[in-house]
């Protein structure tokens, strides 16, 4: 494998499609780096005094550093400090000095992650959201109930982080800072020695005098510098040495890597002790409470000392009862308090309020209770209080279990984030290639173009290309491949992969947040964050959720109480020692809590959590709940031909020269001409070229430069070679540039494209002079994986530039009918739009920059094989892979997760349409089954986790189409989801 070139190393592996540039102001080392500059087209300034008064008036405002404004060009240039003032009050100033300001800039956007603590369901998510948009300068939020994190895109010059996470807060949710946009390429370090400002100055001086250090942060309080840098020009290992540099004499400083806490695991640990203590602690006071109302009195005469009389009609267990529930009602359940206040203040309702409501009925009632039969020496009621209290230790029951399963949805991307070893071995080599040095440590510490030594048993920190040995590399873990990968000098390696067998010697050329790993990481968090459309329906019931439910209940008492008063039914309906009033009652609270919003909440998002890790940790990389929904309703795949169906590895199997030409001056030509094109033909080309001159021992020691070249897309290419005109491609090229293509030429070409090979024909000087015969292999899997989109009733449809007598061969092979050839990049879309015309939902298969067209005028795109940076971007779902059998695997996964999500509906509403009428008391004139409020408590509670535990399912997924089982000739029988 050839190694690739210096642009090529420097590219990231995988780039995320929402990736959002920040532009970071140069150093300057006379004052702190918090300045920042905003450019405005100011109107009406006519003179130069017009514009000394508006640098006048932006003078006297707090926080503005200098302020320039050009009457000629009609424009200002301020620099502010945006802890003082903003973008937009320097707006507002230049407006009241009576100047309009034509063109507010367009800010560079900044992008901040934060865990979001305190949501529950659905209407929490939009709450959430609602409260991030209001905030003035937020453009986009991205709220992800399963996830629990929050991705915004906001302008830093009209707000920062803290006044995101202060309105968060005032929603009455906590909040805490993941990641910010500007940590790309940020080191953090804690510093020892810092104990006097001029310690901090020195720090300071030293590392802003190092090249390709642009922003720096001191936190004094821990000790810890925050630096962002170029990794190009420094890397962490430098920065680290700036820092030790800076001390001189007695005085001296020692950095090293800042460790911070594991937040999200704690904080899942720290729920899930959080639930499970209020669980038991809920039920030290409830099982007595249950026991004083439901066992005793069944169990005469142990229960009989309850019925004793402490002042009038007041028992000594009412008494017991309402000690026992109280704790449990105000302490215990002051979590749904909070939660409804807040919803309350934010005009919606939750699940909270629904729970607060019902316990609230049922606990005050029993207080009305109590207070009457101590009042009265007459009076006859019965209390609840072993509702309220039961009620709230089923919820607390049912959100430990479900904060327990919610914590394996996101086991696959835990499982990526752990794959990077901790420690790397680096090696210095001498210039003979000798081994100086070797010292072990951290990754985080690598920088690029450093040396890594992997030993067998070894993982791979980051990315590279292996420089020396040879070994099997297990890629398992990042692309699905069951198979170690065999791996020796040139070949790339993948951070996080497994060395198998041998010794290498790796050059690091992608570390930290470049590394595929980490890219992957961040396209499944990104994914998990995108709401899918079907979710829609939960957003749109959310809305109206909590205010039918209530209404439900208040009409569910109100009938039944009504009914009762005026003999509607007979009195034998009525439970011992029950009134009417209680009877009602009793159905309206169980209306109330059996209602539970956060079912409808879970079922996509961690449907769409589990299917994307799951996907992500078999080499496919699904973007998101949108991509999902349209995948699994894709009936029309278009495969491009190179590198997709074939191998992308195309070789010159004959070449032959017309019109009396030297062959080797035809080839020397023909090399010439190809050496400046990207194509995989044209690198064929000019390989078949140096392997003659290698093997008839050639003299010529460079290709002969090109000029005036050009590419003619789907064509060819074309140059002065010398003070002949070269074209390189196909028929169509030289139809174009009016070059005849004789009978001996047209019987060579259609003898190569019945053998499926493609033709690059030759012209020199107006006459075509030779022809090479270029043949790329198919796929091994490629004809079974046709076979297989046909058993799932999915028509293949082959797109190609190449010409159709070469395309129809391979689609033979492969078992495709339908062929569309010579077609540019831009035909392709086209071919995509007119499927699409007639009702087609379609999936394009690519793996270039000519592809990218078509991948995103697709229905669903698909990049194969990680191929370039700009059709990963373009596509929806990214295979990692070059095995086309990820093209099942992804629209099968999305068919099967569309399908677990529709079935997590099912659970979701069916709770909800059947217990409610049940709670409500449709069953009990007929059977006299009716839900007491606790067991409707515990269907509530059972229904969330029922949807958590039926998304985990999709966690047991298997591919349906194995490759390694190529000697398999059963038939193939898809059974499509129901």
């Amino acid at each position: 494998m050839e190694v690739n070139g210096r642009d090529d190393l420097k590219a990231p592996l995988l780039r995320p499609s929402d990736s959002v540039a920040i532009t970071i102001s140069e150093p300057n080392n006379k004052r702190e780096k918090k300045t920042r500059t905003v450019r405005f087209r100011i109107g009406d300034i006519k003179c130069a005094s017009c514009a000394t008064s508006i640098e006048s008036v932006l003078g006297k405002l707090n926080g503005v550093e200098n302020a320039v404004v050009s009457p000629l060009q009609g424009e200002g240039v301020i620099s502010y400090n945006p802890e003082l003032v903003n973008a937009k009050k320097i707006k507002e100033t230049i407006e009241d000095a009576g100047f309009p300001v034509d063109e507010f800039p367009e800010q560079d956007i900044a992008v901040c992650r934060l865990r979001i603590k305190g949501m529950m369901c659905t209407s929490c998510s939009e709450s959430v959201e609602r409260a991030l948009l209001m905030v003035d300068g937020v453009k986009k939020a991205a709220v992800g109930v399963a996830l629990e994190e929050a991705k915004i895109h906001f302008d830093p010059y009209l707000t920062d982080t803290d006044q995101i996470m202060e309105a968060i807060e005032d929603a009455g949710f906590g909040a805490d800072l993941i990641s910010s946009g500007n940590d790309v390429n940020k080191v953090h370090l804690t510093v020892e020695g810092i104990n006097s400002p001029e310690d901090v100055a020195a720090i300071r001086s030293s590392l802003e005098a190092a090249e390709g250090v642009s922003n720096i942060e001191m936190d004094l309080g821990v000790n810890k510098v925050s630096v962002t840098y170029d990794p190009d020009l420094i890397g962490p290992r430098s920065i680290i040495s700036c820092i030790q540099e800076a001390g001189h004499g007695s005085k001296f400083y020692n950095a090293h890597l800042y460790v911070a806490p594991r937040r999200r695991e704690a904080e899942q640990q720290q729920e899930i002790r959080m639930y499970r203590n209020q669980f038991f602690l809920s039920c030290l006071f409830t099982v007595p409470v249950f026991v004083f109302s439901m066992v005793l009195p069944m169990l005469p005469p142990y229960g009989n000392w309850l019925e004793n009389k402490i002042y009038n009609m007041l028992s000594v267990g009412m008494l017991l009862r309402w000690i026992f529930c109280t704790p449990v009602q105000f302490i215990i359940g002051r979590r749904f308090y909070v939660g409804s206040y807040h919803a309350l203040r934010r005009i919606s309702a939750n699940m909270d309020v629904l729970v607060a409501l019902g316990t609230n009925a049922a606990y005050f009632y029993s207080v009305y209770v109590v207070i009457k039969a101590f009042t009265s020496d007459k009076f006859e009621g019965q209390d609840f209080f072993e509702t309220s209290a039961m009620l709230i230790s089923f919820i607390l029951l049912g959100k430990y279990l479900e904060v327990l399963a919610k914590g394996k949805t996101s086991d696959a991307l835990s499982k990526l984030t752990e794959l990077a070893p901790e420690t790397a071995h680096l090696v210095t080599l001498d210039k003979d290639g000798s081994l100086v040095s070797e010292m072990e440590i951290s990754t985080q510490l690598l920088q690029r173009n450093d040396i890594i030594k992997i030993v067998p048993g070894a993982k791979v920190p980051v990315d590279g290309i292996v420089i020396d040995g040879q070994s099997h590399v297990n890629e398992s873990m990042i692309t699905g491949e069951a198979r170690p990968i065999a791996k020796r000098t040139g070949d790339k390696v993948i951070g996080g992969t497994m060395n198998e067998n041998g010794c290498l010697l790796i050059k690091a050329t992608h570390v930290g947040s470049e590394t595929a790993l980490s890219q992957i990481v961040q396209l499944v968090e990104a994914a998990q964050l995108a709401r899918a459309p079907v979710q829609k329906l939960a957003d749109k019931i959310s809305k109206f959720f909590v205010p039918t439910v209530v209404a439900a209940a208040f009409t569910t008492w109100l009938a039944w109480f009504i009914t009762g008063q005026v003999g509607l039914y007979p009195e034998h309906w009525i439970p011992q020692a029950t009134t009417k009033f209680e009877l009602a009652l009793q159905f309206g609270i169980s209306v109330l809590v059996v209602a539970c919003p956060c079912a409808l909440g879970l079922a996509t998002p961690t449907a769409v959590m589990v299917a994307t890790g799951k996907g992500a940790s078999q080499g496919v990389l699904i973007k998101g709940g949108n991509a999902l929904e349209k995948a699994h309703k894709v009936k029309t795949v278009v495969f491009d031909k190179t590198g997709t169906l074939t191998l992308g590895k195309p070789e010159v199997v004959s070449a032959v020269t017309f019109s009396g030409y030297s062959k080797e001056n035809f080839c020397d030509m023909a090399a010439a001409a190809e050496a400046n094109s990207e194509h995989p033909i044209a690198k064929a080309v000019v390989e078949h070229v140096k392997r003659q001159h290698q093997k008839y021992g050639s003299q010529t020691a460079h290709v002969t430069e090109v000029k005036d070249f050009e590419v003619h897309t789907g064509a060819g290419v074309s140059g002065k070679v010398g003070e002949a005109i070269v074209l390189v491609g196909n028929k169509r090229l030289m139809r174009a540039c009016s070059i005849p293509v004789g009978p001996e030429v047209e019987d060579y070409i259609s003898k190569n494209e019945q053998h499926a090979r493609t033709c690059v024909l030759v012209a020199i000087d107006g006459k075509v002079a030779g022809a090479f015969a270029v043949s790329d292999p198919v796929k091994p899997d490629a004809k079974r994986v046709i076979t297989f989109l046909r058993s799932m009733r999915i028509s293949s449809i082959m797109v190609t530039g190449d010409n159709l007598a070469t395309a129809k061969a391979i689609a033979q092979e492969v078992g495709i009918d339908n062929v569309f050839a010579e077609v540019d990049p831009a035909g392709k879309a086209d071919k995509i739009k007119e499927l699409q015309m007639k009702g087609m939902a379609v999936a394009m298969v690519g793996d270039g920059i000519n592809d990218s067209p078509a991948l995103v005028a697709a229905d669903v795109g698909m990049a194969i094989g990680a191929g370039t940076d700009v059709a990963i971007e373009a596509a929806d779902i990214v295979l990692i892979k070059s095995n086309l059998e990820d093209v099942v695997t992804g629209i099968d996964l999305s068919r099967k997760t569309m399908s677990r999500i529709r079935l997590n509906y099912v659970w979701a509403l069916g709770y909800n349409i059947l217990g409610m009428p049940i709670a409500a008391g449709i069953l009990f004139p007929f059977t006299g089954i009716r839900l007491p409020p606790w067991l409707a408590g515990a269907c509530m509670a059972a229904s969330s986790i029922s949807v958590v535990c039926s998304s985990l399912l999709l966690q047991s997924y298997k591919k349906p189409l194995n490759v390694q089982n190529q000697n398999t000739r059963e038939p193939f029988h898809y059974s499509k989801p129901a």
